[in-house]
């Protein structure tokens, strides 16, 4: 449970981390008060964790032969189409606006939740 936990916080920290880094990605509606935000940020980063656990091992899979020419630079493409994947499910409460921006938001989001991942998971 508390490693469940760890990956959500680390999602919504890696997440407020992207947002905050790139005009480009945005979360909540214009007006909306911090803690609405807060709010919406830990439901997105329950999606991106869910997207995460059951789309991206698929992907992976069938991406297997590009991730091995490329030698798994290929990952970040596939980083930013889980992106683009949560904003589509997340409705209008998160936006990615382009492939470069979700391109670059997936390099910073793997980036924070493997340093957050890091120093949250001591067992």
């Amino acid at each position: 449970m508390t490693t469940i936990f760890v990956k959500l916080i680390a999602n919504a920290v890696a997440l407020a981390a992207a947002v905050w880094l790139v005009n480009d990605i945005t979360i909540g509606e214009p007006g909306e008060s911090t803690g609405g935000k807060a709010v919406t940020l830990l439901i997105v980063a329950l999606i991106f964790g869910v997207v995460n656990l059951v789309v991206k091992p698929v992907v992976k899979l069938f991406a297997l032969p590009l991730l091995i020419l490329t030698l798994g630079l290929f990952t970040l493409v596939i980083n930013a189409l889980m992106l683009l994947l949560t904003d589509w499910l997340s409705g209008d409460r998160f936006e990615v606006e382009g492939f470069g921006s979700a391109v670059l938001g997936g390099l910073i989001i793997s980036i924070v939740s493997w340093a957050v991942n890091l120093i949250l998971d001591r067992d």
